[in-house]
């Protein structure tokens, strides 16, 4: 397995729910990073095997990930699997559930698996069922968020694995992806950066929302789709509920091919902690460029601070 060495940066544009599509995948690839996106945003198996038929003729040897959710209450799984099969996408990142489904198909045609993981725990046994890499989602991440520090996370994960590690979690700057592979990260997860893309799936009120919003308008609860998650608290608001007062978490039901209507998750919008990095909408290029110059930067302050130091 080989992880990618000539990207613009070490970044990941998340798969984000609702969010991420082929306009997205395609912009972030060319722009020098892996373009991501869940399945489920395909709620047709039809309209996923066009995504992916499109991606793939656009972005040429450059990678790009789908991601899949492999939780039990997902009937649709071996229809998306059989279009991983088929489209062979080099990274293939699972979410709320085991790894294990998605390893025999990726790894026919040589791909990577990696797996969500939002403890320690989880992380061993995606190791043990046999993925490739982890994605680490910390304290900070927007849509289903995890609740350690990135630092803790991958200090404690390096402690028994040395292979690919992806870490997200609040990251909205160049400093931050410097940070993050100084502590010992391969790539970072970067979501709520690009949900402002304007080749994003969100609508313009979302991204003009992102825009306003500060750390402070954030709140994390399970209470949507039972699964704990960061959500924007005027968004929940204009839908009719009390971010001091959420209802209890429902059942977990993740099935890829169940129509949207009358889904809390539909039309609530979730942000990361980075959102106050968000000033407004802007080619996914021009955000990865602007995050290269900062890495450069803080990549440069590094080199300085340790040339004194060696004096």
């Amino acid at each position: 397995m080989r992880m990618p060495d000539t990207l613009r940066l070490p970044v990941f544009a998340a798969p984000m729910f609702l969010v991420s599509g082929p306009d997205l995948v395609i912009a972030a690839c060319k722009a020098g990073i892996v373009g991501a996106f869940p399945t489920p945003n395909c709620r047709s198996i039809e309209q996923l095997d066009e995504w992916m038929t499109r991606i793939r003729a656009e972005v040429g040897t450059r990678p790009w990930c789908a991601n899949l959710v492999t939780h039990s209450s997902n009937a649709r799984l071996p229809q998306d699997l059989a279009l991983v099969a088929k489209h062979q996408p080099p990274f293939v990142v699972t979410a709320l559930g085991s790894p294990k489904p998605a390893i025999e198909t990726v790894h026919a045609y040589g791909g990577t698996v990696i797996a969500d993981v939002t403890s320690v725990a989880l992380a061993k046994k995606a190791i043990a069922a046999g993925a490739d890499g982890l994605a680490c989602i910390c304290a900070g991440a927007g849509g289903h968020t995890g609740t350690l520090s990135p630092f803790a996370f991958i200090s404690a994960v390096r402690a028994f694995f040395d292979g690919p590690l992806i870490v997200g979690g609040g990251i909205s700057d160049g400093a931050g992806i410097a940070g993050a592979i100084a502590a010992g990260a391969d790539y970072v997860y970067m979501g709520t950066s690009f949900i402002a893309a304007e080749e994003s799936l969100a609508p313009a009120a979302y991204k003009d929302m992102l825009a306003a919003a500060q750390i402070e308008d954030l709140l994390v609860s399970a209470g949507i789709t039972g699964t704990p998650a960061s959500w924007l608290k005027p968004s929940l608001r204009d839908n009719g509920m009390d971010p001091d007062n959420m209802p209890d978490a429902p059942g977990r039901a993740y099935d890829s091919s169940q129509s949207f209507k009358g889904k809390r998750w539909a039309d609530v919008w979730s942000a990361g902690q980075g959102v106050g990095a968000v000033k407004g909408t802007e080619p996914a290029a021009v955000i990865v460029e602007r995050l290269a110059r900062e890495y450069d930067a803080a990549q440069a302050r590094l080199a300085a601070r340790r040339e004194r130091s060696l004096a």
